[in-house]
C-alpha cells in the first residue's frame, strides 16, 4: 500500500500525459486518486489504447511514427493549452528528457513534472555528466572524457585506457547505442553500430569512449528533491539482470549492498542532484564490482521504468511526489522517514522471442489474462485485442511482486508468470521463468554478465528435470481425461455413457510414460512409470488455460495453450511443450507414422523480426560472400540488429531495398545451392 500525503488538495486541477502505454496509464492513476483530471495523446496506432481510455479526455496527434507523433513537442504542448491542462508529465522515454522540451513547457506557463531544462542538459549528455559528477564527489569510470568523432581517435583512446572499452551514445539510454568492444576490429563496427543507433533514437550521434569494468553489478539509486534544496535518497535498487544493456529482472533492495555501502552510495547520488539543482524524482546509476567498488555511469532525469519496485519497499508513491514538487509544495519526507520493508521484484515483459535472439515479437493479443493476487502488482498499458505494435517498445507489463523475504519475492514471481497467460505474440516468459529457477539467481551472485555467461550459445527453453517431466505428464493425461469425460456430457444420447481410463502413454520430447489412472475422492491417482503421483484440489474448467493443483500435496501450475492435431501444447515453467497422450493402442501404432518433412532453410538469410531494411549489402547477383560478412542491417523497436551471412557462400538474388518493410521470415537474399 503506498503512503499518501496528508494534504487531499490537488496542486493542479488539469494534467496532460505526454506518453503512451504502461506508464501513461501510471501516471493517470495516481492523478486519478488525487483527484487530478488527465489528458491522453495519441498515434492512429494507439486510438484504442488502454491509456487513451484510461484518460479523461484525448487529443490526437498524429501517424504512427514517434517522429510524426509522440515526438512533436509543438502539437503536445497546443493539445495542453487547447484542454486547460496546467502541467504535463513526460513519462520515460520520447521527450522526457529533452532539454528543449521541458523549457518549451515552462515557457507555455505550465508546469513541467520533471526536473528543470537545465539539470535534463547536464544530466542527459554523459560527457557533461561525468565532469560534474567528478566535481560534485562521485567517484568516475575511467575513461576520456569528451566527445569521439572518427575511428581512428576512437582506436588511440581504446589503446590508452585498454580494452575492454564502452562505446555509448553521449545522449539517450535504455541500452541503445551502446556496443562493448574486447579488439580494434570489435571498436570499428561497435562505434559505427552505435552512431547509426543513436542517430535514429535520439537524434544524437555523439559518442564518448570508457573503461569497460568486466563482471560489475548494475545498481542505481532513487533520489527526491524539491525546489527549495530538499534531497533523499530512496535506497537502491538491483538492476544487473540485463540483455544487451536493457534490464530484464530488477528488484529492491540489493542483496549485495551492506548499509554502509548504501549510505555512501545515496549520499553521493544527493550530492550529485544537489549540484545540477536537481528538483524531481530521478535515477543514480552505478557500477559496482566485487569489491564493492562504486563508479558513476549517468543519471536519468524521469521516473525509472523499475521505479514500482521502490515503491513496493517504502510504501511511497513516486508519481505523487512528482506531481506535488512540480507544484512548489516541499518535499514531505526525510531522509530517516524513509525504510526498507520487505523484498520486491520486477520482470519486464516483453513481446520477444527469447528462442530466436529476443527478437520483437508483433501482432494482437488473441488471448491476455492477468496474475492477481495480494503480493502481485502489474503496470500495463494493453488488455486482450491490443495490438503490439512495430512502432514502439514491445513492452507487454512489468510484473511486481512483493514478499517479507527474497526467497518470498521470488516464490511469488514464479507463481505469478506461470499464471500469466499471453496469446498472440511471442513473449519473454519462458526466459524469465528460467531466470528464477536457477540457483545462482535465488543466492543472489548476479553481475551484468548473467545471462551471457549463463546462456552463451542462447537460450533454448528451460530444461526438465526428471520430476518435472513427470509432473508435466499427469498434468496433460488428466486434462485429457477431463476434457474426454466433459464431451461424453455434451450429446444427450451419451448421458448414459461411462468414460472408461485406467492405462495412457503420453509422449514427451520423444520419450514415453506409461501411466496408470484411478479416479479418487478430489483428484486422481496416477502410476507413471513406477512412480506414484496423487493430483488433488485440481482449479481448472475445460478450455481455460491455466490448470491449479496439489500433487503430492505441492501446489502447481500449467497452462493448457492449444489443441494440436496429435496432442496438446502445453506451458510449464513458462516454456511451451508438445504432449501427446494416447491409448496403449494409439501409441503402438503411432511408431508406424512416416516421418514429416523438413523443409532447407538454409539458402535464404530471413527476416528475424519484423522491421524496416537499414540498410542491405551493396553485393550484386553472382558475387561471392564470406562466413560471417554483414549483408543486412535491420532496424526494429529503435534497435538495428545486424544480419550475417552463415557460411562462404554465392549470391543468387536480393529481395528487398533500404527502407522497404518486411515481416518476420520474410526472405531477403536468397543463396546459390
Amino acid at each position: 500500500m503506498l503512503r499518501t500525503f496528508t494534504s487531499n488538495k490537488p496542486v493542479f486541477d488539469k494534467i496532460l500525459v505526454a506518453n503512451r502505454g504502461e506508464i501513461a496509464c501510471r501516471v493517470m492513476k495516481t492523478a486519478k486518486r488525487m483527484g487530478i483530471k488527465t489528458v491522453a495523446v495519441y498515434s492512429d496506432a494507439d486510438e484504442n489504447s488502454l491509456h487513451v481510455k484510461s484518460a479523461d479526455e484525448a487529443v490526437y496527434l498524429g501517424p504512427p511514427p514517434s517522429n510524426q507523433s509522440y515526438l512533436l513537442d509543438d502539437k503536445i504542448i497546443e493539445a495542453a493549452l487547447k484542454t486547460g491542462a496546467q502541467a504535463i508529465h513526460p513519462g520515460y522515454g520520447f521527450l522526457s528528457e529533452k532539454e528543449s522540451f521541458s523549457n518549451l513547457v515552462t515557457n507555455n506557463g505550465l508546469a513541467f513534472i520533471g526536473p528543470r531544462g537545465d539539470a535534463i542538459r547536464d544530466m542527459g549528455c554523459k560527457i557533461a555528466s561525468k565532469k560534474i559528477a567528478k566535481e560534485a564527489g562521485v567517484t568516475t569510470i575511467p575513461g576520456y572524457i569528451g566527445e569521439v568523432h572518427d575511428l581512428d581517435r576512437v582506436i588511440e583512446i581504446a589503446h590508452e585506457i585498454g580494452y575492454p572499452i564502452m562505446i555509448k551514445a553521449a545522449g539517450g539510454g535504455g541500452g541503445k547505442g551502446m556496443r562493448i568492444a574486447w579488439n580494434d576490429e570489435e571498436a570499428r563496427e561497435g562505434f559505427r553500430l552505435s552512431k547509426d543507433e543513436a542517430m535514429s533514437a535520439f537524434g544524437d550521434d555523439r559518442i564518448l569512449i570508457e573503461r569497460y569494468i568486466d563482471n560489475p553489478r548494475h545498481i542505481e539509486i532513487q533520489v527526491l528533491a524539491d525546489k527549495y534544496g530538499n534531497c533523499v535518497y530512496v535506497n537502491e535498487r538491483e538492476c544487473s539482470i540485463q540483455r544487451r544493456n536493457q534490464k530484464v529482472i530488477e528488484e529492491a533492495p540489493s542483496v549485495f549492498l551492506d548499509e554502509k555501502t548504501r549510505k555512501m552510495m545515496g549520499e553521493q547520488a544527493c550530492s550529485l542532484s544537489r549540484a545540477v539543482g536537481y528538483d524531481s524524482a530521478g535515477t543514480v546509476e552505478f557500477i559496482v564490482d566485487p569489491k564493492k567498488n562504486f563508479f558513476f555511469l549517468e543519471m536519468n532525469t524521469r521516473l525509472q521504468v523499475e521505479h514500482p519496485v521502490t515503491e513496493l519497499t517504502t510504501g511511497l508513491d513516486l508519481v505523487e511526489h512528482m506531481i506535488r514538487v512540480a507544484g512548489g509544495e516541499k518535499l514531505s519526507v526525510t531522509q530517516d522517514d524513509i525504510k526498507i520493508k520487505g523484498w520486491a521484484m520486477e520482470s519486464r515483459v516483453y513481446a520477444e522471442d527469447p528462442f530466436r535472439n529476443f527478437l520483437p515479437s508483433i501482432g494482437t493479443l488473441t488471448r491476455y489474462v492477468q496474475p492477481t493476487g495480494e503480493k502481485v502488482r502489474i503496470d500495463t498499458g494493453v488488455v486482450e485485442g491490443s495490438e503490439i505494435s512495430m512502432y514502439y517498445d514491445p513492452l507487454i507489463s512489468k510484473l511486481c511482486t512483493y514478499g517479507e523475504t527474497r526467497l518470498e519475492a521470488i516464490k511469488n514471481m514464479e507463481e505469478a508468470l506461470d499464471s500469466y497467460v499471453i496469446e498472440g505474440v511471442g513473449h519473454n516468459i519462458p526466459f524469465l521463468r528460467a531466470i528464477l529457477g536457477q540457483e545462482r539467481y535465488r543466492t543472489g551472485n548476479l553481475t551484468t554478465k548473467y545471462i551471457a555467461e549463463e546462456w552463451p550459445e542462447g537460450f533454448k527453453g528451460i530444461i526438465l528435470n526428471e520430476n518435472q517431466k513427470d509432473d508435466l505428464a499427469v498434468f496433460t493425461t488428466a486434462i485429457h481425461i477431463l476434457r474426454n469425460k466433459r464431451d461424453t456430457t455434451i450429446n444427450n444420447k451419451m448421458n448414459n455413457y461411462e468414460y472408461k481410463f485406467d492405462k495412457f502413454v503420453t509422449e514427451i520430447m520423444e520419450k514415453d510414460y506409461k501411466i496408470c489412472v484411478k479416479e479418487i475422492e478430489n483428484g486422481f491417482s496416477f502410476n507413471v512409470n513406477g512412480k506414484d503421483i496423487e493430483m488433488t484440489d485440481i482449479c481448472w474448467k475445460p478450455e481455460q488455460p491455466i490448470f491449479k493443483a496439489k500433487l503430492n500435496g505441492e501446489k502447481k501450475i500449467c497452462q493448457m495453450i492449444n489443441i494440436l492435431p496429435e496432442g496438446y501444447g502445453m506451458r510449464f515453467f513458462g516454456t511451451m511443450f508438445k504432449v501427446a497422450v494416447r491409448t496403449p493402442q494409439q501409441a503402438e501404432l503411432f511408431k508406424h507414422m512416416p516421418e514429416p518433412i523438413v523443409i532447407d532453410y538454409s539458402k535464404y538469410l530471413c527476416a528475424p523480426m519484423p522491421g524496416m531494411i537499414f540498410s542491405i549489402t551493396d553485393k550484386k547477383v553472382g558475387d561471392k560472400v564470406a562466413e560471417g560478412e554483414e549483408l543486412c542491417v535491420i532496424e526494429a523497436m529503435k534497435m538495428q540488429n545486424m544480419l550475417k551471412a552463415p557460411k562462404d557462400t554465392v549470391i543468387k538474388k536480393i529481395r528487398v531495398k533500404q527502407g522497404e518493410n518486411v515481416g518476420v521470415d520474410a526472405i531477403l537474399i536468397e543463396y546459390e545451392d
